[in-house]
């Protein structure tokens, strides 16, 4: 049946309103309040985002788009004035950061630990070691696989620092025992247990990952694998074009009483994976 004129009209009139609508709604969208937090891969990867950022919305109003990639490469990005808030966890990069003008104030806000995780053959016999220094020098003199992060992260550089105070020469062995995955903590687990490789990683990506096939933690509990987290809102003095007033809300929630007590409540399987810490 062909169109009648009447017919043709409100056809058209109906795709105008639609459009008039979708094109109100996209400018509400822009409207909204919202930040752009450069993060460490951890607190993505681990959910923790997903179960925090949502009661932030419904308490504040205000929208949280993360940009999550290792600590380096966030503060890096903080630096060119790509992020409202910084929250990573590499603390004397982070005193650097907020030293040289780039961050307002540097909060603990909540911390966990590192473990060492490998194959349940255990080919180095290192598990139920506390003593990181040792398994990682065993690692190495028995050229045992260890599958690194390389990438500027949080992880990476305490790797790094494990590694020297072991007075061990990785980069002498890299592509040998000693592998570089340029990837984040998730990429990293799946590409180390893929090779049968020890792995450094921060326990709440532990906990959240699924694909630990035979996999264990083989160590764990000492004092140089503690691992804290920050917040630091970007300057508006350094970058003038930062979400000033937002990026202090977001600081000021997260640190608060209520945020620490959302952060409190992130579980899985039963476990905690962050524990707040931020000043009373």
């Amino acid at each position: 049946m062909k169109s009648t004129p009447f017919k043709l009209a409100v056809q058209t009139l109906s795709a105008i309103a639609i459009g008039a609508a979708a094109l109100s709604s996209q400018a509400l969208a822009a409207d909204a309040p919202f930040i752009v937090v450069q993060s460490t891969t951890s607190t993505q990867n681990s959910g923790l985002y997903e179960h925090l950022l949502p009661q932030f919305k419904k308490d504040t109003g205000i929208d949280v788009r993360v940009i999550a990639v290792g600590t380096g490469q966030a503060i890096k990005n903080a630096q060119n004035c790509d992020g409202d808030v910084l929250l990573v966890h590499a603390k004397a990069d982070e005193e650097k950061f907020v030293a040289s003008g780039f961050g307002t104030k540097r909060t603990d806000v909540m911390y966990n630990d590192f473990v060492i995780v490998g194959p349940g053959k255990d080919p180095a016999g290192i598990a139920g070691s506390r003593d990181v220094i040792k398994a990682m020098q065993t690692i190495s003199s028995k050229g045992a696989l260890f599958a690194s992060r390389g990438d500027d992260s949080g992880t990476h550089k305490l790797e790094q620092q494990l590694w020297k105070e072991g007075g061990v020469d990785y980069k002498a062995s890299s592509g040998k025992w000693y592998r570089e995955t340029g990837s984040g903590m998730g990429a990293t687990l799946n590409t180390g247990i893929g090779m049968g490789a020890y792995v450094l990683a921060d326990r709440a990506s532990w906990i959240a990952f699924g694909n630990k096939s035979d996999y264990k933690i083989v160590v764990e509990g000492d004092t140089k694998m503690f691992n804290q987290y920050g917040v630091i809102p970007v300057s508006a003095a350094k970058c003038p074009n930062v979400k000033a007033k937002e990026a202090q809300v977001f600081n000021d929630w997260i640190v608060s009483p209520k945020g620490q007590a959302v952060i409190a409540a992130y579980q899985k399987n039963g476990l905690s994976l962050f524990f707040p810490n931020a000043p009373k």
